[in-house]
C-alpha cells in the first residue's frame, strides 16, 4: 500500500469512504473493508454513519493505532462554538477516541474563514483528533486557509476524476506540501468506466476500469482516494491496483481527459453539491 505523507500524518493512499451507506450495511462493510486490508476510512457529520462506522471498527478486532480515520464537519457548523460542539459529537458518535483527521466539509462564505480554521486547529488542542484539513477548498481558500492556520493542514478533499481536472487544486496542495484526496474517484453513473481510453487500458493489463482510474490517481505525487462501495467483491479490488503501473503514454492518454472536460464547482453551492 502506498503511503502520503504530509506534515508528520501517514495516510494510505486508497481508503473506504462510506457515503450513503447506512446502518447494518455500514457496520459490516467497515469490518469488512479493515478485513481485507483497508487502514483508512472516511466519514463525515452529513452522512449520519458515525456511530455505524465506529461499530464497525470496533468489530473489526484491530487495533486502533492500525486505522487512519478521517472525519468531517458541516458547513453549517463553522462558527467558532458551532464548530466545537459538532467536533465533540463527532468523536462521541463514532467511539474510538481522537480521530486522525478533522476537515472543514464544505467552506461557508458566511462564516469568516479565519474563525472557521482557528476553531478547526482547537479541536487538535482539545485533544479530539491529531491532523486537520479542509475539502472542498478552491486553489485560493487553500492558499489563504494555510496561510492563516497555525497548525498545517493536512489535506484537501475533492472530487477527482478523469473527467474533472483539479489541475489548480492539485498546484495549490503541493506548494503548500498538502495531500489532495479524491472523492468520487471513479466519477459518476459509469461515464469514466466506459471511456475507451480506459476500457483499452484495462484490457491490456487484465483489470476492472476502475481499478485502472484508481491506479491512474494513486501514481501522482501526493494524492489519495476513497472509493465508495456497498459491493463486498468490489472492495478487495480496489485494493489490487498496487501490483502493475501505467505505461507513460496510459498515464498521460487519461491526464488528457480531465483537460477536455474541466468544469468549475462553486463552493457556495456546497449543498447541492456534495458527493464526498
Amino acid at each position: 500500500m502506498k503511503i502520503i505523507e504530509a506534515h508528520g500524518a501517514r495516510i494510505p493512499s486508497i481508503g473506504l469512504g462510506t457515503y450513503t451507506l447506512e446502518g447494518e450495511t455500514c457496520v459490516d462493510m467497515v469490518a469488512k473493508a479493515i478485513e481485507v486490508g483497508y487502514r483508512h476510512i472516511d466519514t463525515a457529520r452529513m452522512y449520519g454513519n458515525e456511530v455505524q462506522v465506529g461499530e464497525g471498527i470496533r468489530r473489526s478486532g484491530i487495533d486502533r493505532s492500525e486505522l487512519f480515520v478521517t472525519t468531517k464537519i458541516w458547513w453549517t457548523d463553522l462558527t467558532e462554538d458551532a464548530l466545537s460542539a459538532s467536533a465533540h459529537k463527532a468523536i462521541e458518535a463514532l467511539g474510538i477516541g481522537a480521530v486522525d483527521l478533522m476537515l472543514i466539509h464544505w467552506p461557508n462564505r458566511d462564516v469568516p474563514l479565519e474563525e472557521s480554521i482557528d476553531a478547526l486547529n482547537r479541536t487538535v488542542a482539545d485533544g479530539l483528533t491529531h491532523h486537520i484539513g479542509v475539502a472542498n477548498f478552491t486553489s485560493a481558500m487553500v492558499d489563504e486557509a494555510c496561510a492563516m492556520s497555525s497548525r498545517p493542514l493536512f489535506c484537501n478533499q475533492v472530487e477527482y476524476h478523469p473527467f474533472l481536472s483539479q489541475d489548480d487544486v492539485l498546484s495549490a496542495c503541493r506548494r503548500n506540501e498538502m495531500a489532495m484526496i479524491a472523492y468520487s474517484p471513479i466519477g459518476q453513473g459509469g461515464d469514466v468506466l466506459n471511456h475507451p481510453v480506459i476500457r483499452e487500458a484495462a484490457e491490456r493489463h487484465g483489470k476492472s476500469p476502475a481499478q485502472i482510474v484508481l491506479r491512474w490517481e494513486i501514481e501522482q505525487d501526493m494524492v489519495g482516494a476513497i472509493p465508495r462501495t456497498s459491493n463486498p467483491e468490489r472492495l478487495q479490488q480496489n485494493l489490487e491496483i498496487f501490483d502493475f503501473s501505467l505505461t507513460e503514454a496510459e498515464h498521460a492518454a487519461i491526464t488528457e481527459l480531465t483537460r477536455r472536460r474541466a468544469r468549475l464547482v462553486d463552493p457556495s453551492f456546497a449543498p447541492h453539491w456534495d458527493r464526498a
